[in-house]
């Protein structure tokens, strides 16, 4: 796993005609890690009432061991990979209120039982993040300082309303919990998580989204449809108990010159102008104009004419082309000073030789 990285890389700025981003402070280098950061909330993206148990520990959202697994002493329905997971859990994210909370709302006469998944889910986001506010107040705090508000006409309200009177009989009075912080809860969320995803299988169905994490820092880097930095996330790795495994890491893809704003994408960069422009406004609520959407609009679908595009070389060399992947890649970190000529895929693994670096 690697090292925090210093946050004197990076300094928060406004764009223009984007909002807040992230600027480089000095001149960095292709593969070089800009950011290590722990999770300000986490919770699993299975549905309250899935139909499998999750096949996940509760805690640190590695795939559970075949051999031994350990159980909250509460209830029955979380798991968890080490007698080291299910103690922080019990002390964090899975505390006795949270346990009680989640019991109730698993219930089979539960008024959740039948209703969407997406709202099964939200339910999982509201007990989590009131559960934060009661344990540490001031991340709660800094989770409603993101962007993102919820609008009147938005079925969020009307989600927040719903969730909330089913979660509030368990809230003392003294929380100050109530429909309107739900719906900012679920408004945030929407605008600032980024997707904790299942293991790579190269023979399997695309991967599926098994935990959500909100990043305070992360969260400030801006889309970009040519990025020129990719996320790296380890879950998998370390041992069971280690509590950075859901830390998100950033590292570039190329060279950065001091003063120029770095991007990352928000969904895989190989996907099509029609589909890129589809999720943008759908998911965050607005429409790209950069040169390779400009370019692409004029495309017939599936059309690729012009090979030489910077673009289109720029896809030819950091999309993974291993089976059911198409992740992105990004250079090792350089050693002693010296850029690494060897990519690493965020989505698989998959290490490549750079024969042209």
């Amino acid at each position: 796993m690697a090292a925090q990285t210093s946050t004197s890389l990076l300094r928060l700025e406004h764009i223009p005609n984007k909002g807040r981003g992230l600027i480089a402070t000095q001149d960095l280098k292709a593969g070089q890690i800009i950011l290590t950061e722990s999770p300000l909330l986490l919770y699993s993206a299975t549905p309250l009432f899935s139909h499998t148990p999750s096949p996940y520990c509760h805690n640190c959202f590695r795939t559970l061991p075949p051999s031994q697994t350990f159980q909250c002493p509460s209830c029955s329905n979380y798991l968890f990979c080490s007698q080291k997971c299910l103690s922080i859990a019990l002390n964090s994210s899975h505390s006795s209120w949270t346990c009680q909370t989640l019991s109730h709302l698993q219930n089979p006469t539960s008024p959740l039982s039948e209703k969407p998944c997406e709202l099964q889910v939200q339910a999982r986001l509201i007990v989590a993040a009131y559960n934060l506010a009661i344990h540490t107040p001031s991340k709660l705090q800094t989770l409603l300082s993101l962007h993102g508000n919820p609008n009147d006409q938005d079925s969020i309200v009307d989600n927040a309303k719903f969730l909330h009177s089913l979660i509030s009989p368990f809230c003392s009075p003294h929380m100050n919990f109530s429909a309107e912080l739900a719906a900012k809860i679920i408004a945030k969320e929407r605008l600032n998580s980024f997707c904790l995803m299942e293991p790579y299988s190269q023979k399997g169905p695309q991967r599926s989204i098994k935990a959500y994490g909100i990043y305070q820092k992360a969260t400030f880097f801006n889309h970009g449809c040519i990025p020129n930095a990719c996320r790296f996330d380890y879950v998998e790795s370390g041992e069971p108990g280690d509590e950075h495994n859901t830390d998100i890491v950033i590292r570039l893809i190329k060279d950065v010159g001091v003063g120029s704003e770095i991007c990352i994408s928000y969904f895989r960069i190989n996907k099509d102008y029609s589909t890129r422009k589809k999720i943008l406004m759908e998911d965050y609520g607005f429409t790209c104009e950069c040169d390779r959407c400009k370019i692409e609009a004029s495309w017939n679908d599936g059309e690729n004419k012009y090979s030489d595009l910077p673009h289109v070389i720029f896809l030819s060399k950091f999309v993974c082309d291993k089976e059911n992947c198409a992740g992105t890649m990004a250079p090792l970190p350089p050693k002693d000073g010296e850029k690494s000529n060897v990519l690493e895929c965020n989505f698989c693994g998959n290490l490549k030789v750079d024969l042209a670096t």
